[in-house]
């Protein structure tokens, strides 16, 4: 249906032009309702009053127990890393030791396990006793050997050996 040709009869233009301008300004002219979704209190508080003030907790940031785990992670970094530089001192002396040095260094330790070893051999041939164990008379061995063999089942059989 085209409104521009439209063969009906109707309302003149002028006309419904005129009623569409009364019904917009009938509906501008409501007031809006607003439905409020929230409130907020604009009065001012007092600056004092007759209730007394409301205690505040200190309440840290950090608990006791995790500033003690930092400051005890903090002194195991700080030995950590003296350990590692007393290392690296140490290791730093070591690369330049020549044979010679290293057998002059080592050689009282080889001398005490040498001394330490003789004593203790001489002190463990020193307690072993000699004993000389004479058996006079007759031995005799008896061994006796009962043995039940027990077979169940067809296809897959299961043998069972009891010695006693």
């Amino acid at each position: 249906m085209d409104p521009l040709n439209s063969t009906q009869f109707g309302m003149p233009e002028s006309e419904a032009a005129a009623e569409a301008r009364r019904l917009l300004d009938e509906w501008a002219g409501k007031p809006v309702r607003h439905h409020p979704t929230s409130f907020r209190d604009d009065t001012e508080p007092p600056a004092f009053g007759t209730t007394p003030p409301v205690p505040q907790p200190d309440h840290r940031i950090v608990p006791a127990w995790a500033a003690g785990i930092a400051v005890a992670s903090i002194g195991v970094g700080a030995g950590v890393t003296g350990i590692g530089c007393g290392a690296w001192l140490v290791l730093q002396g070591l690369a330049s030791v020549t044979l010679a040095g290293v057998l002059m260094v080592t050689l009282p330790f080889a001398g005490a396990a040498m001394v330490a070893t003789a004593i203790g051999g001489a002190i463990s041939k020193a307690r072993t006793a000699v004993t000389k164990n004479v058996y006079e008379g007759p031995v005799t061995h008896h061994t006796e050997i009962h043995t039940t063999s027990t077979t169940r089942g067809m296809f897959f059989a299961r043998t069972r050996n009891d010695i006693r």
